[in-house]
């Protein structure tokens, strides 16, 4: 039996979010959005990483609603 955990609900990506109000465009974005479980940046890494949580949700869904909103967003692999 194949007990290995499974990282494919895990999206990583590189983005020019900098700031905490730029932050705040994820806020209203992710948090009642029912198909992320969980999300956070790190605003203290030159990439801005962000990680969502979502088993529904594909890489190219996501960097698309961060672009509409007039951010960068690229899938890191």
């Amino acid at each position: 039996m194949d007990i290995s955990p499974n990282f494919d609900h895990i999206l990583l990506f590189k983005t020019n979010i900098s700031c905490d109000s730029d932050k705040a465009v994820l806020h209203s974005l992710f948090d009642n959005n029912p198909e992320i479980q969980c999300w956070n940046i790190y605003l203290d890494d030159s990439d801005y990483v962000l990680r969502i949580i979502s088993e529904s949700l594909s890489h190219a869904q996501i960097i698309e609603m961060i672009n509409h909103h007039g951010y960068e967003c690229c899938e890191l692999t």
